[in-house]
């Protein structure tokens, strides 16, 4: 069985952007982390409707992606109506990467360039792709890493 020993978790602002677009949900055994589309109207909206979907979220007897994908659909339509209720809202969007962890697997829901990684004996490993027109690029060799 895998044990969660420790988790944190921190956003940053960074340099290009006067508002904070990120919002996390943390309860052992499900994490998220969303971050609303630079540039779109009211990304941070959008990313705090994702990461709420997750808190009223009651586990079930479905399978585990069956349950992350079931949240992730809530997350969308949450934000798709209020986008169409409100105009300032309208084009509004976030990522979302989401992990559940049971037994001796993980289990993610992924859309957009959020990443999760695994931290392990001091290295880290991607565990996701990017949903982005780099990452494309960059799979269908059009592109290099360095680029």
């Amino acid at each position: 069985m895998l044990r969660i020993v420790e988790y944190a978790y921190r956003t940053d602002t960074g340099r290009q952007r006067n508002a904070n677009e990120d919002a996390y949900f943390a309860s052992v055994p499900l994490f998220a982390v969303a971050d609303g589309m630079g540039g779109a109207q009211a990304g941070e909206v959008a990313s705090r409707l994702a990461a709420e979907s997750f808190e009223p979220a009651q586990r079930g007897e479905e399978s585990p992606e069956a349950y992350l994908r079931a949240i992730a659909r809530t997350a969308n339509s949450r934000i798709h109506r209020l986008a169409q209720a409100d105009s300032s809202r309208s084009g509004m969007g976030t990522t979302l990467t989401a992990a559940l962890v049971e037994d001796n697997e993980v289990s993610f829901a992924h859309v957009g360039d959020s990443r999760a990684y695994l931290f392990r004996g001091g290295e880290l490993k991607l565990l996701t792709s990017d949903h982005s027109l780099v990452e494309e690029l960059r799979r269908q060799g059009r592109l290099t890493d360095e680029q």
